[in-house]
């Protein structure tokens, strides 16, 4: 192996400008020569290739985002567009390929690997932290926080206005952001797509809270939560117990920001990770980090399998 690519995909997360780093650098550091693909898949197809040198990712550790950019890409789901993605790796004499993204982008590399036997390894990088193989992905640790700073400021709210507030974080379909949040800043109950949620349950613990004295009171829900987004929660609240409450709902801002340290380290062992495996011929896998031991697994596995919460969190969201 002589050269390989690198190319950031999907959403995107704190850290991955960090494996970015760590990933041209380790692959200079083992004789290969590297080569940037801007936007992702949309990239591949449209030959968009730069290369990079160890001084292109000096001062990037601490930037979110990704320089490389990022898309999704529709042209990707069809034959011909993953042939001509295969044709421009060839042309550019790529030996091997490090995804950095979640579940949609590694879909898209166990394709390249199975269609083209182009070897490819995948570093998790998506703030939902919802794939199987890895206690974290890169991003998840700096929205957690991005959020509970964020929460921490609706609560001297609240607590000055005596009232309900609902805080919308991200998570379609896994509460780990929700829950990490919820339990972090003391809210007064969590909502995620994992467990029923109990509204009848929720409006009496908010009640019986406001007939104490407390001042505020903080629901955490998660976007993609059985009973609806916090605006269709905070109707069905008022619908039973007659309780009013103001809405934020802090999107795309958890995408953003400087990455934590834990992001940056954690980044930085996967991206070199990554190139290891390929050279060691691991391919196509995906890198990961459990018990702080690194690890391999079948890409497939890492969106087939479903990653299960903490047991103990949900019990603390539910009793503390």
């Amino acid at each position: 192996m002589k050269k390989l690519a690198v190319l950031t995909s999907g959403g995107d997360s704190p850290g991955m400008n960090a494996c970015i780093r760590a990933t041209v650098r380790r692959a200079l550091n083992r004789g290969l020569s590297v080569s940037g693909v801007r936007k992702g898949y949309e990239g591949l197809i449209d030959n968009d290739f730069v290369d990079l040198k160890s001084s292109d990712v000096s001062n990037i550790i601490q930037r979110g985002g990704t320089i490389l950019h990022s898309a999704r890409s529709e042209r990707f789901h069809a034959v011909e567009g993953r042939k001509s993605a295969a044709a421009n790796l060839e042309k550019h004499e790529v030996d091997g390929l490090v995804v950095i993204g979640g579940d949609g982008s590694f879909r898209g590399a166990d394709a390249l690997a199975s269609e083209y036997a182009i070897p490819v390894v995948g570093v998790p990088a998506t703030i939902d932290n919802d794939l199987w193989g890895t206690d974290l992905t890169i991003g998840f640790d700096t929205a957690v926080n991005t959020a509970l700073d964020a929460i921490d400021k609706v609560r001297d709210t609240a607590a000055a206005h005596d009232r309900l507030f609902i805080v919308e974080v991200m998570g379609r379909s896994a509460g780990f952001i929700a829950l990490e949040v919820g339990v972090g800043a003391g809210a007064e109950a969590v909502l995620i797509p994992e467990t029923p949620t109990d509204l009848e349950r929720i409006c009496r613990k908010v009640k019986d809270r406001v007939s104490m004295g407390r001042t505020s009171n903080i629901l955490v829900v998660a976007e993609g939560d059985e009973a609806g987004n916090a605006f269709e929660i905070a109707r069905k609240i008022e619908d039973r117990s007659g309780l009013k409450s103001r809405i934020t709902v802090l999107g795309h801002v958890q995408r953003g920001g400087s990455p934590t340290t834990a992001d940056r380290v954690l980044a930085s062992k996967l991206g070199w990770a990554a190139v290891d495996a390929l050279l060691d011929g691991a391919w196509p896998c995906m890198v990961g980090e459990i018990s702080s031991e690194i690890t391999h697994i079948p890409l497939q596995d890492s969106w087939t399998k479903r990653k299960p919460l903490d047991p103990l969190l949900i019990t603390l969201s539910e009793n503390l």
